[in-house]
């Protein structure tokens, strides 16, 4: 029988190991190859003897994103599906537009946190903790506001003009799950969304039909 002390040399491997965050990069970089299956920790790489200076430069920022939906805002990505430089980087970024009144609606990033800097206009932009704690207000051109991973955030244009902000995120791949399509555009049952937010079938199909 081993003793504590001989468990504790054999098993502090095992533990770095599994309390351990990702490994830093083996090499200079990882563009994806976007033609190959994601896998656990990103895309597989592409080789460097075809990777280019385009793989590092992404333009998608340059136009601005389509505000004529029904929210009246929306985001231009550039996550490693796009960006395959960000390959292994722990690094996306977008860029969001607002007609007045627009909202990008409570959302989360399951994977990532995220910085926002606004460009120009003045929105109201939050975030809801696990404790239901408000952390909220208008942020304005030149304003940077962080909201951490995972949690419900959202951004409403308040001001009498169209908005801009840039937005940074820890993850090559974060995620982006609204809440209300989550919801109500999902084949969840009805009698699930009636408890939940004490509303009748009725509403509840209205919503389905919204969302669908």
């Amino acid at each position: 029988m081993i003793t504590l002390l001989q468990f504790l040399v054999i098993a502090a491997p095992i533990f770095q190991v599994i309390t351990a965050s990702d490994a830093d990069p083996l090499q200079d970089f990882c563009v994806a190859d976007l033609a190959k299956d994601l896998t656990l920790n990103g895309y597989p790489c592409k080789r460097a003897a075809n990777t280019t200076t385009e793989d590092f430069i992404f333009s998608g920022l340059r136009n601005s994103a389509n505000t004529s939906g029904p929210s009246r805002a929306d985001a231009v990505f550039g996550f490693v599906h796009s960006y395959p430089g960000l390959n292994s980087l722990g690094l996306s970024i977008a860029r969001l537009d607002f007609a007045p009144g627009g909202l990008i609606p409570p959302h989360t990033h399951p994977r990532g946190s995220e910085i926002i800097y606004v460009v120009e206009g003045s929105l109201y932009a939050g975030f809801v903790t696990t404790q239901n704690q408000l952390f909220a207000r208008v942020i304005s051109k030149g304003d940077v506001m962080i909201f951490p991973r995972g949690l419900i955030h959202w951004q409403l244009n308040v001001g009498n003009t169209t908005a801009m902000a840039i937005v940074t995120l820890d993850s090559q791949s974060p995620g982006f799950q609204l809440i209300a399509s989550s919801m109500f555009g999902s084949d969840i049952l009805d009698e699930v969304l009636v408890k939940t937010f004490f509303i009748d079938e009725n509403a509840v199909r209205q919503l389905k039909a919204t969302f669908s």
